[in-house]
């Protein structure tokens, strides 16, 4: 089976150019490198008596709360089995109420698993943990990621490496007299935690959602650090429910959605990021305020006094009505233009000559050739009339303004 799944990943990793796909969506159903295809599909392996399913709402909306008559029942009938709520995504911030949910849900005797980069102010400030914020830049990102996870059996650490996106965090202070330390990262950081409660709940906290990632999972037999950390849930769980909510960032009041501000303003280093471009703003305003310059007049393009003068003769042959002369005269100054402008001969008008000067002109060969052969009549001495004549211009016209 794993043989298969590698395989999947592999060709999923070649398809594209050749090029890894770097996205990073820690998404069930992406298949990609940095997608939790893998993660989600092996559930089953490691709570094979459990039922899996999806949650796509709040946590105050599926039941989570003491309100709900399903939970009263388990409580009532002190119903051994018990439920895990498992949330991967890149940004875990609940709004108080949804929090409120959860931790009465760990307060019943069941278990919540979190996985993230970043995790809310509030949730970590409720449990007295504080992430590694290292000022704008949130999370290391380095060529590579080494996690460790200590043996739910013998405790023996075991480590686990790939040649991945390094982006993980880790906790910089926990109350250990209520947090046990169960992963570290590679310069020794706990990267996972867990936290217990008197009606028998747990909390687990994993700051390295990328080894949960396929590229991670499916590398050498990184595949046991999966089932090590989710060893730690114990067997009397019969029903895992996946998250899907907090992927898509749907937290706020009564489980409605951010906006883009309340999303910037709840994660600190983007906080801060935004107050100080607000102040940049404000100084770049009150500076150049002070600076007044005088509008700049605007110069007029240079004429072409050539055509000018070449339009102001064409009037006057128009009006002897020398039709003849005239027509000539426009196709004496079309061809010292191409000569001048473009650099080509005009002793022979042929499709070469045509060929050239739609290359470099850019005007339609089709165009040109009704132009030249316009020319050539006109050189012939065939008579112009007036019609011909304002026809002819009019194409002349046309290429001017085309070129």
């Amino acid at each position: 089976m794993l043989a298969v799944l590698l395989a999947v990943m592999l060709s999923a990793c070649r398809s594209g150019n050749h090029k890894l796909n770097k996205r990073v969506t820690l998404w069930r159903k992406d298949k990609m490198a940095y997608g939790t295809w893998f993660a989600y599909e092996n559930l089953k392996s490691v709570f094979p008596d459990s039922r899996i399913t999806l949650s796509e709402i709040s946590p105050t909306s599926y039941g989570f709360d003491s309100s709900s008559e399903e939970s009263y029942k388990d409580i009532v009938s002190e119903v051994p089995h018990k439920k895990a709520y498992i949330i991967v995504a890149p940004f875990v911030v609940p709004d108080q109420s949804e929090w409120n949910a959860i931790m009465d849900f760990v307060g019943r005797g069941n278990h919540v698993f979190i996985s993230a980069l970043y995790f809310g102010d509030s949730l970590l400030g409720s449990l007295k943990i504080s992430q590694h914020q290292p000022g704008p830049a949130l999370f290391h990102d380095m060529d590579s990621l080494r996690v460790s996870v200590n043996a739910p059996v013998t405790n023996d650490s075991l480590s686990f490496e790939y040649p991945g996106s390094g982006l993980t965090s880790y906790a910089t202070s926990i109350d250990s007299q209520y947090t046990t330390i169960l992963g570290r990262d590679r310069s020794g950081h706990p990267n996972f935690v867990r936290l217990t409660y008197k009606g028998g709940g747990s909390l687990y906290l994993h700051f390295a959602p990328l080894a949960l990632s396929n590229f991670f999972l499916l590398h050498k037999d990184n595949h046991a650090y999966y089932e090590n950390i989710f060893s730690y849930l114990p067997s009397s769980v019969r029903e895992v429910k996946w998250d899907d909510y907090f992927r898509y960032h749907r937290f706020g009041d009564n489980g409605g959605a951010y906006s883009a501000l309340q999303y910037i303003l709840s994660i600190r280093p983007f906080r801060w990021a935004f107050w100080l471009i607000l102040l940049l703003l404000l100084l770049i305003y009150l500076i150049e305020s002070k600076r007044r310059q005088r509008l700049i007049a605007a110069i007029a393009p240079l004429r072409n006094s050539s055509l000018d003068f070449v339009k102001t003769i064409g009037r006057l042959y128009f009006q002897r009505r020398d039709n003849q002369n005239l027509a000539l005269k426009i196709v004496a100054h079309f061809l010292d233009h191409v000569r001048t402008r473009y650099n080509l001969p005009t002793n022979a008008l042929d499709d070469e000559f045509t060929d050239r000067l739609s290359y470099k002109s850019g005007v339609d060969k089709k165009q040109l050739t009704e132009i030249v052969e316009s020319i050539k009549d006109i050189q012939l001495g065939g008579i112009v009339s007036d019609e011909y004549l304002l026809a002819f211009n009019r194409k002349m016209e046309q290429f001017y303004k085309r070129e």
